[in-house]
Protein backbone atom coordinates (compact mmCIF):
# COMPACT_ATOMS: atom_id res chain seq x y z
CA UNK A 1 0.00 0.00 0.00
CA UNK A 2 1.28 3.77 -0.82
CA UNK A 3 2.77 5.44 1.95
CA UNK A 4 0.17 6.93 4.17
CA UNK A 5 -2.72 5.09 3.42
CA UNK A 6 -4.63 2.60 5.96
CA UNK A 7 -7.41 0.18 5.33
CA UNK A 8 -10.20 0.91 7.26
CA UNK A 9 -13.88 -0.33 8.08
CA UNK A 10 -17.02 1.68 7.07
CA UNK A 11 -19.29 0.58 9.56
CA UNK A 12 -22.73 2.22 7.59
CA UNK A 13 -21.43 0.40 3.90
CA UNK A 14 -19.90 -2.71 6.02
CA UNK A 15 -17.01 -2.32 3.57
CA UNK A 16 -13.40 -1.44 4.17
CA UNK A 17 -12.16 2.24 2.22
CA UNK A 18 -8.77 3.60 1.85
CA UNK A 19 -7.91 6.65 4.35
CA UNK A 20 -5.08 8.82 3.68
CA UNK A 21 -3.45 9.53 6.94
CA UNK A 22 -1.73 13.00 5.33
CA UNK A 23 -4.09 14.48 3.19
CA UNK A 24 -7.23 13.20 5.03
CA UNK A 25 -8.64 11.58 1.66
CA UNK A 26 -10.90 8.39 1.81
CA UNK A 27 -12.06 6.74 -0.94
CA UNK A 28 -13.37 3.06 -2.13
CA UNK A 29 -10.40 2.05 -4.66
CA UNK A 30 -7.14 1.09 -3.72
CA UNK A 31 -4.98 3.84 -3.83
CA UNK A 32 -2.36 3.81 -6.99
CA UNK A 33 1.35 4.43 -5.64
CA UNK A 34 2.26 7.01 -8.05
CA UNK A 35 3.36 10.69 -8.10
CA UNK A 36 -0.72 12.17 -7.71
CA UNK A 37 -1.20 14.51 -4.91
CA UNK A 38 -2.87 11.99 -3.23
CA UNK A 39 -0.20 9.90 -3.33
CA UNK A 40 2.51 12.32 -2.12
CA UNK A 41 4.06 12.36 1.45
CA UNK A 42 3.09 15.65 2.69
CA UNK A 43 4.16 17.66 6.15
CA UNK A 44 2.56 20.15 7.27
CA UNK A 45 4.46 22.64 10.35
CA UNK A 46 4.85 26.18 12.04
CA UNK A 47 7.90 27.80 12.00
CA UNK A 48 9.70 30.59 13.93
CA UNK A 49 12.09 32.01 11.58
CA UNK A 50 15.45 34.83 12.63
CA UNK A 51 16.73 36.43 9.82
CA UNK A 52 20.38 38.09 9.88
CA UNK A 53 22.39 40.38 7.94
CA UNK A 54 23.44 37.39 6.41
CA UNK A 55 20.22 35.67 4.78
CA UNK A 56 19.19 35.93 1.06
CA UNK A 57 16.57 38.77 2.17
CA UNK A 58 17.71 40.32 5.08
CA UNK A 59 14.34 42.47 6.26
CA UNK A 60 11.13 41.53 7.28
CA UNK A 61 7.64 42.56 8.30
CA UNK A 62 8.93 43.53 11.33
CA UNK A 63 12.38 45.41 10.60
CA UNK A 64 13.23 46.85 7.28
CA UNK A 65 17.00 46.19 7.62
CA UNK A 66 18.32 43.56 9.50
CA UNK A 67 22.08 43.77 10.58
CA UNK A 68 22.18 41.29 13.20
CA UNK A 69 25.07 38.82 12.95
CA UNK A 70 24.31 34.75 12.21
CA UNK A 71 25.67 34.63 15.52
CA UNK A 72 22.94 36.81 17.42
CA UNK A 73 20.22 34.81 15.45
CA UNK A 74 21.13 31.80 16.65
CA UNK A 75 21.35 33.20 20.27
CA UNK A 76 17.35 34.51 19.47
CA UNK A 77 16.63 31.53 18.32
CA UNK A 78 18.24 29.15 20.86
CA UNK A 79 16.27 31.36 23.77
CA UNK A 80 12.80 31.07 21.65
CA UNK A 81 13.11 27.29 21.55
CA UNK A 82 13.93 27.19 25.25
CA UNK A 83 10.91 29.57 26.11
CA UNK A 84 8.99 26.96 23.98
CA UNK A 85 10.20 23.34 25.99
CA UNK A 86 9.86 24.82 29.52
CA UNK A 87 6.26 25.93 28.44
CA UNK A 88 3.48 23.46 29.58
CA UNK A 89 1.56 23.91 26.35
CA UNK A 90 4.66 23.78 23.21
CA UNK A 91 2.24 24.37 21.00
CA UNK A 92 0.35 27.23 21.97
CA UNK A 93 3.77 28.84 23.49
CA UNK A 94 5.21 27.94 19.87
CA UNK A 95 2.62 30.19 17.82
CA UNK A 96 2.76 32.80 20.56
CA UNK A 97 6.08 32.92 20.03
CA UNK A 98 6.06 32.80 15.85
CA UNK A 99 3.36 35.76 15.85
CA UNK A 100 5.86 37.96 17.96
CA UNK A 101 8.95 37.12 16.32
CA UNK A 102 9.21 35.33 13.53
CA UNK A 103 10.54 37.35 10.87
CA UNK A 104 8.78 34.93 8.22
CA UNK A 105 5.25 36.63 6.53
CA UNK A 106 3.59 33.71 8.12
CA UNK A 107 3.86 35.04 11.45
CA UNK A 108 0.34 36.52 11.02
CA UNK A 109 -0.88 32.65 10.74
CA UNK A 110 1.06 31.45 14.31
CA UNK A 111 3.89 30.35 12.11
CA UNK A 112 1.78 27.66 10.30
CA UNK A 113 3.32 27.54 6.74
CA UNK A 114 0.08 24.64 6.00
CA UNK A 115 1.15 21.97 3.89
CA UNK A 116 3.92 20.58 1.40
CA UNK A 117 5.98 17.67 -0.22
CA UNK A 118 9.31 16.95 -1.30
CA UNK A 119 11.30 19.33 -3.70
CA UNK A 120 9.15 22.95 -1.89
CA UNK A 121 11.43 23.74 0.31
CA UNK A 122 15.27 24.54 1.33
CA UNK A 123 17.01 21.17 1.75
CA UNK A 124 17.75 21.55 5.27
CA UNK A 125 14.17 22.85 6.24
CA UNK A 126 12.52 20.00 4.00
CA UNK A 127 14.69 17.74 5.62
CA UNK A 128 14.30 18.55 8.96
CA UNK A 129 10.60 18.61 8.72
CA UNK A 130 10.02 15.43 7.37
CA UNK A 131 12.42 14.16 9.77
CA UNK A 132 10.29 15.36 13.03
CA UNK A 133 7.82 13.19 14.35
CA UNK A 134 4.38 14.70 14.77
CA UNK A 135 4.45 17.38 17.63
CA UNK A 136 8.10 17.18 17.42
CA UNK A 137 9.99 20.10 17.96
CA UNK A 138 13.13 20.72 16.07
CA UNK A 139 16.48 22.14 17.40
CA UNK A 140 17.72 25.42 15.47
CA UNK A 141 18.71 24.93 11.75
CA UNK A 142 19.97 27.51 8.73
CA UNK A 143 18.98 28.16 5.81
CA UNK A 144 19.47 30.72 3.38
CA UNK A 145 16.41 32.56 4.94
CA UNK A 146 18.36 32.32 8.27
CA UNK A 147 17.91 30.45 11.48
CA UNK A 148 14.40 28.58 11.66
CA UNK A 149 13.00 26.66 14.12
CA UNK A 150 10.13 23.86 13.34
CA UNK A 151 7.16 22.34 14.61
CA UNK A 152 5.48 19.43 12.72
CA UNK A 153 1.93 19.34 13.07
CA UNK A 154 1.42 16.25 10.21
Amino acid sequence: MPAGWEVRQSTSQNRPYYFNRNTGVTQWEYPEDSDSDSGEEKVRVLHLLVKHAGSRRPASWRQPSITIPLEEAQRQIKAHREAIMAAPDKLAKFKELASQYSDCSSAQNQGDLGSFGRGEMQKPFEETSFSLPVNGISNPIITDSGVHIIYRLA
